[in-house]
Formats: C-alpha cells, sequence, structure tokens
C-alpha cells in the first residue's frame, strides 16, 4: 500500500507525513541518498507503511513529488509566501540581514510580507533617548538632519519607528505587532489565510512566540535574549508545519543570524531593489550601477529622500561584496 502525504517535520534523518490515515515516522529510502537527493519540510511524498513493525504507523518515503520551489536556508519546500519577522527593539533590527533575506526570497521568485514584531516596545512616551525628541511631521528632512551628527544605526536604535516606512517606500507589504497583544491577531491571519506560510527570522523576534499565538495547540518553546551579545538564543532547533486551518499552513523554522548573497552577478544587484526601479532610466548613462557615476538619478534620489539611505548603503555594501565574490 502507498499513502500520499505531507512532510511536516524532519528530526534526527526521521521524516514525520501527515496521511489521510494518519501521522506516519518515516525514514527516507536508500535511493535518495544514492541520488545525493533529500526529502524536505513542506514536501509531498508518498511512503510506504512498514508491515510487521513494532511501532504504529512507521513508514518509508519512497517518492519526492514535484515541488512547487525550494529553499536552501531555510531548508523547505512547497511554500506560497514567506513573512520574515524583525523586533523594533531587543534584539535592535539589522537592516542589512532583512535586505539579504529579501534578495534571497527575490531570487526564488517568493512574495514576502515583512512583520516588525514588539511594536509595544516602542509606544510614545518611552524612553528611547537621553533627551525625549519629536520626529517632526518631514521625517526625510529631519533624518538628514540628524545623520550630520548621527549614525543610521544610532537614529534607528533612538526611534525605531522609522523603520517600517523604510521598506514601505521600498515597495514591501509591511505589518506592524506584538505578539504579546491579541489584537495584532486578525491582521495577522488577514496574512496568513489560505497560503502555505514560511516565518523566518532572526532568533529572539518572536517567531515561536507568533506561532503559539496563531496556534496555541504548537506550545512552542521561547527564549530570552542573550545579555552578553544582545542576540536571541535559538528555541526552535527544527522546522515545522502547523496546520492552522482550511487550506492555511505555517511552517516555523530556526532562527538565522547571517545570509551570503550569492549566485548575482554585482551588475544585476540592482534589479532586487525595486524602489531604484523609477530612476534608473533617468541615469546619465547607461550602464550606471549607481555607485561612483556622475548625474546618477538613484543616488540623486538618495539624496532627495526618495530612497531610503539605509537602503542605498546595503545596496552600495552587498555590490562591493558582491565584486569582491567574483575578484577571488
Amino acid at each position: 500500500m502507498v499513502l500520499k502525504g505531507k512532510i511536516y517535520k524532519g528530526i534526527g534523518g526521521f521524516y514525520y507525513v501527515h496521511t489521510p490515515e494518519g501521522d506516519y515516522e518515516c525514514r527516507a529510502k536508500g535511493i535518495f541518498r544514492n541520488r545525493n537527493e533529500k526529502p524536505l519540510v513542506g514536501d509531498d511524498a508518498e511512503i510506504e507503511p512498514v508491515q510487521d513493525s513494532e511501532k504504529a504507523h512507521e513508514g518509508s518515503v519512497i517518492r519526492i513529488l514535484p515541488r512547487k520551489n525550494q529553499l536552501i536556508r531555510p531548508a523547505v519546500a512547497n511554500v506560497d509566501q514567506a513573512v520574515v519577522i524583525f523586533a523594533l527593539r531587543h534584539p535592535d533590527p539589522n537592516l542589512n540581514l532583512l535586505d539579504r533575506f529579501l534578495i534571497h526570497m527575490e531570487q526564488r521568485e517568493i512574495p514576502v510580507v515583512i512583520f516588525f514584531n514588539k511594536v509595544d516596545l516602542v509606544q510614545p512616551g518611552e524612553d528611547t533617548a537621553e533627551e525625549e525628541e519629536t520626529v517632526p511631521e518631514d521625517r526625510d528632512a529631519w533624518k538628514k538632519k540628524k545623520s550630520r551628527a548621527k549614525t543610521i544605526p544610532e537614529i534607528h536604535a533612538e526611534h525605531p519607528e522609522l523603520i517600517p516606512e523604510i521598506y514601505r517606500q521600498a515597495g514591501y507589504p509591511v505589518l506592524e505587532i506584538s505578539t504579546r497583544n491579541e489584537d495584532s491577531l486578525p491582521k495577522i491571519m488577514e496574512v496568513l489565510r489560505g497560503k502555505t506560510t514560511v516565518l523566518s527570522g532572526p532568533s529572539g523576534v518572536g517567531k515561536s512566540s507568533l506561532t503559539n499565538l496563531i496556534h496555541p495547540a504548537a506550545n512552542m518553546e521561547t527564549g530570552e535574549l542573550s545579555k552578553k551579545i544582545e542576540r536571541g538564543k535559538n528555541t526552535t532547533r527544527h522546522s515545522e508545519f502547523f496546520y492552522i486551518d482550511d487550506e492555511t499552513y505555517v511552517l516555523d523554522t530556526p532562527g538565522f543570524t547571517s545570509l551570503y548573497v550569492t549566485d548575482i552577478e554585482p551588475e544585476r544587484l540592482m534589479y532586487y531593489f525595486p524602489e531604484f526601479e523609477d530612476y534608473r532610466s533617468a541615469c546619465r548613462f547607461n550602464t550606471c550601477v549607481h555607485i561612483g557615476e556622475k548625474d546618477c538619478a538613484v543616488k540623486r534620489a538618495v539624496e532627495e529622500g526618495k530612497i531610503a539611505r539605509e537602503r542605498y548603503e546595503s545596496y552600495v555594501m552587498l555590490y562591493q561584496e558582491l565584486k569582491d565574490q567574483k575578484r577571488y
């Protein structure tokens, strides 16, 4: 007898498969090792129950059905969208790391929604600086004035409420949430309902707390920040799918602290920054890469506040990184 099902968890060489006949604990057949293939969480698979096994519902994965898509990090398959979660505080967000994740998803043509968690920690009245300062309506002019005296990370540390607008301006869907507040649940479910979603982000930003909010039965372990390095402790140690309701699945994944951008020619990096699109054609030179050239419309848009300086600086850093990879 052959059953079809979905791999919802993989730990230590065991794959847990949900089928119409119940859940099975499976090993992968040796044919996968011979082909240098590996089943992934999210795979639709065919399994063969083991006859006369001492354990109930034990089986073998014998075939992986064609994948719609596949991610390397996290190692999952067949997702409709990615939700990347960053905290506005504790830990402070690493925007270059977020940009790297967005590029990874763009390479694989997977839509992304950005959740900025812990908005309850940056509500008006919080003492975020030695001297409380009100942000004026003209935020771009204010940021430009501030940047003369302070670095961008220092500005963000004092005013993390500015960060979500950077990505809205770049064209990404953004949601500001608090996993401590159930009032966030309806707008979260509006994003998730009817889709298979992979949750990703650094450790300590609230991925497991989000899973517990939308699916209390998951009972995911949550952790505190490491006081020494101000980085989250990784409480999610494997990828696992959770069934929420009809056609709604959420995949919680281990946190990441670094991502490398590869397989992109430096001259093509600009196409992974959608906010550049409206300005590229106005550059003086057709070959402009928007770094050292004169009469560059993209750099002019940065100076005018039409493109966020944070995103542009991230672009320059990644461009140089790709150039260095190509050189060596």
